[in-house]
């Protein structure tokens, strides 16, 4: 016998839905766009399965590439594996905003891409998402796909992301740094970009939008259901008691941007080091 879905919402807002019986409506990020070749830029796409288990699959982006005569070896570009935004709920490595914007970074840093289509919540709650991104890094840096292999310089692979896809990028720099888990010889994270972080934290800082604070609260136990710290665990809030110092990220650069009016900038700029003094200290 089947039974009527329930109406009651246990998360609800103008971009998401969670029914009570765990369905879920995304009324955004649902959009996406072909790979292929992008005639404004000269960019070429196409979309690659790295683990058949999980689904985790990737986008790879090349430049227009000038031709090399005999005997002249092209000099191999650099790799941003990218994390998109969304919350870690919402869009996908195929959202037409994320096409662009890559054909653009590829096109101008004259870089690959590889854009990492990532496990979402609630469905697949954390560390899902943290794993995918671990599997997508480690595969890119074995050059796992003929691009990465002829064109790709594994030694300086840069991790980037925005909103959820920048906590993502975090939290897979440490994992790098601790040595919770280890790239294959020759590859290496030159930097990490982080661009208008999802981060969070139980105290409010200053300028902080507590709207933010009030969402992310009922946002991350249905992101990461083990969260017993609530909005005060390290993977949400870098500031934490506890968590790893930003000393432990596995890169040799780092870049953190953010924008005015982000609701989540006061959470980017509490994140720089050196933003507060005592941070570097009070985590060793």
């Amino acid at each position: 016998m089947d039974y009527p879905a329930t109406t009651e919402l246990r998360f609800d807002t103008p971009l998401l839905r969670i029914y009570n019986d765990g369905r879920v409506e995304r009324l955004f990020g649902t959009e996406t766009t072909p790979a292929g070749f992008d005639g404004a830029t000269g960019v070429t796409s196409k979309d690659v399965v790295i683990d058949d288990a999980t689904g985790v699959s990737a986008r790879l982006y090349i430049p227009d590439l000038p031709s090399s005569g005999p005997g002249h070896h092209r000099k191999k570009l650099p790799i941003v594996v990218y994390f998109h935004g969304g919350g870690m709920v919402l869009d996908s490595a195929a959202s037409p905003t994320y096409h662009r914007y890559l054909n653009s970074v590829v096109s101008k840093a004259g870089a690959l891409a590889v854009s990492v289509n990532y496990r979402l919540a609630p469905e697949h709650p954390l560390p899902a998402a943290y794993d995918d991104a671990w599997a997508a890094l480690s595969w890119t840096a074995s050059a796992a796909d003929p691009w990465l292999s002829e064109h790709g310089d594994v030694g300086r692979i840069f991790l980037a992301g925005d909103s959820g896809g920048a906590n993502v990028v975090h939290n897979v720099a440490i994992m790098a740094g601790v040595g919770q888990s280890s790239l294959p010889p020759g590859a290496s994270v030159e930097g990490v970009i982080i661009l208008h972080p999802m981060f969070s934290g139980k105290e409010s800082i200053d300028g902080e939008y507590t709207e933010a604070r009030e969402l992310t609260e009922k946002l991350w136990p249905l992101i990461c259901a083990d969260a017993e710290a609530g909005l005060d665990d390290p993977r949400l809030n870098p500031m934490a008691e506890g968590a790893p110092s930003l000393q432990k990220l596995g890169c040799r650069k780092l870049l953190v941007c953010s924008a005015e009016s982000d609701i989540m900038l006061a959470r980017a700029a509490a994140y720089l080091p050196g933003s507060d003094g005592e941070r570097v200290a009070r985590h060793g």
